[in-house]
């Protein structure tokens, strides 16, 4: 119960900060800056939870060692083949 109000009052917090400067610094009307406070603030929480708990929300790929695929694959270019290294370099992955 006390995690829920904190988080809660920091979403005030949010609301009420976002108000303030972005009605503030950008001269809006007092609608205006509540509906800039009151989008910003869900999104604001939505990218800060992002970042800390690093996910982006999609599944990762597999790793390389679970499909069997090694990962420094590397194309096969035969040295009798002409024109095989005009215009291009050749890199590593």
């Amino acid at each position: 119960m006390q995690t829920k109000v904190k988080r809660i009052s920091l979403g005030v917090c949010l609301f009420v900060f976002l108000f303030v400067v972005i009605g503030g610094g950008l001269h809006l009307s007092s609608g205006g800056a509540f509906l800039a406070a009151a989008t910003g603030t869900p999104l604001l929480i939505h990218v800060l939870h992002r970042l800390r708990t690093g996910g982006s929300g999609e599944p990762s790929p597999p790793s390389p060692s679970r499909t069997g695929i090694s990962g420094n694959r590397v194309a096969e270019v035969q040295a009798d083949d002409p024109g095989a290294f005009d215009g291009e370099d050749v890199v590593g992955r």
